[in-house]
């Protein structure tokens, strides 16, 4: 029997990657969410914008698993875009951030511990991390420090008209630098974990921009649909179902060091993920960063 342990499992492509993979025999799965879960899927409260609720979700994952129960796959899923970058959590951290990064870090790490030997992690990142495919508002920096305090552009005082986006997108490259740094990590190799940075591609018909306004969904909506005249678009059951695949162990990467998985044209390739993601200076302040936040150790 295999555990799973999931965020953002109850909408989009998240939602068809429980389904999936609640439906596959020999598998217990759980599911942090804030809403009421959907039909034949189990859950426990974890409010990610709340860093005490991640904790206690990590204390109720420990209770399901029992005393010697441990865990074969972690997929990190849940995720937001805010209008603003004026929004802070109760723990003081812009919302992007806080949420897309910092709890999932302070999840990976509670949880680690319970890791099963072969374990395998999936954190779901986005090819938006990247300038060569995110001309518009690409991540400038990784600063941990800046990123709490909402502050996306390297330039101090510039008003950024794509802040907001520019957040996401760097909280999409911590991501990646997390997934990095984890499968670099001596625990990783010494316990034989497989780590995916999952980007899911431009999916069409999921709750992302919940939280935009109703002209900026429009205008989504309207570019959705001219894409979908010239190109083969990525669907929310296609991206849910490589998710469960990835988790499951249905896929696994070409080569060893390959952990950017990447769907375009409901495609899946491995290529490398960006500059910035792959140094490894950058990787190794961002944990340090991350671990003083969450009030952790750089290594246990």
């Amino acid at each position: 029997m295999k555990s799973i342990v999931m965020t953002g499992g109850t909408a989009g492509i998240g939602l068809a990657a429980a389904q999936r993979m609640g439906q596959t025999p020999d598998v217990r799965l759980l599911v942090g969410a804030r809403g009421q879960a959907p039909a034949g899927v189990e859950t426990r409260p974890l409010d990610l914008g709340r860093l005490a609720s991640v904790r206690g979700f990590a204390d109720a994952v420990g209770a399901w698993l029992g005393e010697a129960g441990t865990i074969d796959a972690l997929v990190f899923n849940a995720g937001l875009q805010v209008r603003d970058l004026a929004q802070r959590t109760e723990d003081g951290f812009e919302t992007t951030f806080a949420v897309n990064h910092l709890a999932h870090y302070l999840l990976l790490r509670v949880l680690a511990p319970r890791l099963a030997d072969g374990a395998i992690v999936v954190i779901t990142t986005s090819n938006l991390h990247d300038p060569n495919t995110n001309p518009i508002a690409p991540p400038e920096h990784a600063d941990a420090e800046k990123l709490a305090r909402g502050e996306v552009t390297l330039s101090p005082g510039v008003r950024d008209r794509m802040a907001a986006m520019r957040a996401y997108a760097a909280s999409k490259l911590c991501n990646v630098l997390t997934a990095r740094a984890l499968a670099s990590s001596d625990q990783a190799r010494a316990r034989g974990l497989r780590v995916i940075a999952y980007n899911p591609g431009f999916t069409p018909g999921t709750q992302l921009t919940r939280n935009h306004s109703l002209a900026f969904r429009g205008v989504f909506a309207l570019v959705a649909q001219v894409l979908g005249v010239f190109q083969r678009q990525n669907t929310v059951t296609g991206g849910g179902s490589l998710l469960a695949d990835l988790a499951l162990g249905r896929i696994v990467p070409p080569d060893e060091g390959r952990l950017y998985a990447s769907q375009v044209r409901r495609e899946l390739t491995w290529p490398a993920p960006s500059d910035l993601a792959r140094d490894d200076a950058v990787m190794a302040k961002l944990w340090r960063d991350s671990a003083a936040m969450v009030g952790l150790p750089v290594a246990e």
